[in-house]
């Protein structure tokens, strides 16, 4: 991909529609197209904008539709949600620890302070809608849902179970709470992205937010999802990757059984930003830049906006930051009560 301006050239008309052309390929642009052709500057890591944790709370819902949001209860939150995920990996045989612990913070953050929800009405027509697309991740969907209140925090000790509402992928069928069943790669983005137009004919306030993995944006869905998001011009929309650079299977890296990253963070920019998207990065794991983040994304215009959270997979587990096993290795008895004792600290 071409780095610096995006270039289009002059457009002409062809039976009514306008063609032009886009780094040298001629586009089509149907009458229902905006009239002029949007050309964004491709970003690079250095331009891009930057978070940095300046204030933390992201204020104008109302109290009994959200959480405390100050920094300080959202750690804490974040650690019961990772010391759950643990657990319910433990318990049932299977899961995947890495990635539910890798995007743990974003979602404490989003249920916690951003999203407008009532968890004891879970189908409340003015809902904020959540998807999480990368949907292996079900445990840490899972256990925020139960920290929130969504569902007692005993039913995690089912996860997994033939009969359980809490399968390894979110099923919409099953849990109250969950909008899309979720799994394939790629699917949950295009749902959001279609919840977010039927959101915009509607005529609704409602927002709605999707959580991505870094390796899951190789998938070609992704892609035609987003450009549909940006000539809609859907800044109710946000996405938000998990940036945590270790997928489960990838190039080699260069030391013994490493991985290379599915990208590097400049280059996802580049083709966000060239879809035409508002596209910003973050420390993942900092709640209040996090927080600060989200706040900035409301005041985005006439187009959707991503968030880059810069993560570490497996983040709080010292054997499991960083390691590609722990994509979906289950933790031993000794290994349990390890990660549990050190989840009980602040970092």
């Amino acid at each position: 991909m071409p780095t610096g301006e995006s270039r289009a050239g002059g457009a002409s008309g062809h039976g009514g529609r306008a063609i032009t052309r886009v780094w040298g390929h001629p586009v089509v642009i149907l009458p229902t197209a905006p009239t002029r052709l949007q050309t964004v500057p491709v970003m690079d890591a250095s331009r891009m904008t930057t978070v940095h944790s300046k204030h933390a709370v992201v204020a104008g819902l109302p109290a009994e539709e959200r959480a405390p949001s100050d920094p300080a209860t959202l750690r804490a939150a974040a650690r019961r949600v990772r010391k759950e995920v643990v657990r319910m990996v433990a318990a049932s045989g299977g899961g995947h620890p890495g990635g539910s612990l890798s995007c743990a913070d974003l979602l404490v953050a989003l249920y916690f302070s951003e999203l407008r929800v009532r968890p004891e009405e879970p189908g409340w027509p003015e809902r904020d809608r959540f998807v999480l697309s990368k949907g292996h991740a079900s445990e840490a969907l899972y256990a925020t849902l139960a920290v929130r209140g969504y569902l007692p925090t005993d039913e995690l000790a089912t996860y997994g179970q033939l009969d359980s509402r809490l399968q390894g992928h979110p099923d919409m069928t099953r849990l109250p709470g969950v909008e899309i069943s979720t799994g394939a790669l790629g699917a949950g983005f295009s749902a959001a992205v279609g919840m977010a137009i039927g959101c915009r004919m509607r005529g609704g306030s409602e927002r709605t937010y999707v959580v991505l993995g870094d390796g899951e944006c190789q998938e070609g869905e992704v892609w035609e999802a987003a450009w549909v998001a940006a000539r809609y011009r859907l800044d109710n929309l946000v996405a938000i990757v998990d940036f945590n650079s270790l997928q489960q299977v990838g190039w080699a890296g260069s030391e013994p059984g490493g991985r290379e990253a599915p990208w590097s963070l400049d280059g996802l920019a580049a083709l966000w930003t060239a879809a035409g998207w508002d596209v910003r990065a973050v420390d993942g794991h900092d709640m209040q830049a996090i927080l600060t983040a989200l706040e900035a994304v409301r005041a985005v215009g006439e187009r959707p906006a991503v968030i880059l959270a810069r993560t570490v997979k497996g983040r709080g587990v010292s054997f499991m930051e960083g390691r590609p096993e722990w994509h979906s290795k289950v933790p031993t008895r000794e290994q349990l009560a390890l990660a549990l004792a050190e989840l009980d600290e602040d970092h």
